[in-house]
């Protein structure tokens, strides 16, 4: 069986590939870095290592790859494929729309088995929205025909991946924990089973626990530990204060969850405990810079933060903790990132009150506005930046 893989970053490798090459999928990553893709053309193996103290390794054999800007290479991989998924980021899917749809053309033409496409990305409905890129290239004869050869299955994942600092630059280093959550409802008939994913005939649950919980409490060690000047998730979390901010921010989501989706108190409890040791893994060093990345995508309205802020808001709670790591991320300062920078730059355009809105689409008028900002003008006032 043969995987197409988009993203032969750390995560395409050190999660995806890893599991679908243990799954027995010859795994063909697609990537746009010509250095990874002559690596890994080259050896075809690379190792992954756990970050755990027995720091097991594994090897990862029988892959190669292509390169994403040659976009024969990659319709006829797509074309040829049993599967194909993705870990390129949510924002750069439309790239890579062209050379799956040139790719679904030649498998209908050709008459291939239908084909499962899997956007496994930090966001809700990466696959969905990934179809509609697709589906934006294709004929409205060949949209109708796609239908029923080709399906895009919404997932949910989960694998903290840290900045590599190996010499080898297709070893990857991972946590032990993984979660690979698919939608089989959104499925074809008849599809294959790949071990390690759990599947689940409603998929909301699992994906809004996650976002709002590894990725909410994630982001908000991430703001918190900068205004504290923490370099890392680890020390950030070493602080007592920090620490039980992120709880109660977790808490907080919580309470949206248990209340919507009808978790069990008590299990959440537990996860939400699960979550917490992961963040403080003495074993995985995680900058605060990668995490705290792109903060414009995590204020964004259907993100982690946004999110649930304004479905707690609907069912009637006051979302304090939230709206403080708002704040904290519209305080995020790091010159190399692009969302960053761009922030700052409308900070001081458009003023706090309408930089919020931009980026998070409330209304000046809205409580959870003027919650941001109460919180944005505390910090101002006791955080040196």
């Amino acid at each position: 069986m043969k995987a197409v893989h988009f993203g032969a970053g750390n995560i395409g490798r050190g999660f995806i590939g890893l599991l679908l090459s243990q799954a027995g999928y010859e795994v063909i990553f697609s990537d746009v870095n010509d250095t990874l893709v002559e690596l890994l053309q080259e050896r075809k193996t690379y190792t992954v290592r756990y970050a755990n103290e027995a720091q097991e390794t594994f090897t990862v054999s029988g892959v190669t790859a292509i390169n994403g800007k040659n976009l024969e290479d990659v319709a006829e991989a797509v074309a040829q494929a049993d599967l194909v998924t993705t870990a390129v980021g949510v924002n750069i899917l439309k790239h890579i729309a062209g050379g799956i749809a040139k790719g679904i053309e030649r498998r209908i033409a050709r008459g291939a088995a239908p084909l499962h496409i899997i956007a496994c990305e930090n966001a809700i409905g990466g696959s969905s929205q990934l179809k509609e890129h697709v589906y934006a290239l294709l004929s409205e004869e060949l949209r109708a025909k796609a239908e029923t050869a080709v399906a895009f299955p919404d997932a949910a994942v989960d694998r903290i991946v840290p900045i590599q600092h190996n010499e080898d630059p297709l070893q990857v280093t991972v946590e032990p924990f993984y979660e690979w959550v698919v939608d089989e409802s959104q499925m074809l008939e008849g599809f294959t089973r790949i071990d390690g994913v759990h599947y689940v005939k409603t998929l909301e649950p699992y994906i809004e626990r996650k976002l709002f919980t590894v990725n909410t409490g994630h982001c908000s060690a991430a703001y918190l530990g900068y205004l504290q000047g923490y370099a890392t998730i680890q020390e950030a979390m070493a602080n007592p204060q920090i620490a039980s901010l992120v709880r109660h921010v977790m808490h907080e989501t919580g309470s949206i969850l248990i209340k919507k989706h009808d978790f069990e108190l008590a299990q959440h409890e537990i996860y939400i405990d699960k979550i917490l040791q992961r963040f403080t893994n003495p074993y995985l060093i995680d900058d605060v810079a990668r995490v705290g990345r792109s903060p414009i995508r995590k204020l964004s309205a259907n993100d982690r933060l946004v999110r649930p802020a304004m479905q707690g808001y609907e069912l009637g709670m006051t979302p304090s903790y939230l709206t403080m790591v708002m704040a904290a991320a519209l305080l995020f300062k790091d010159p190399a990132d692009p969302e960053a920078v761009q922030i700052q730059a409308d900070l001081q355009d458009l003023g706090l009150a309408g930089t919020i809105t931009k980026y998070t689409t409330i209304g000046e008028e809205h409580p959870i506005h003027q919650m941001i900002r109460t919180h944005y003008e505390q910090f101002k006032q006791t955080v040196v930046s």
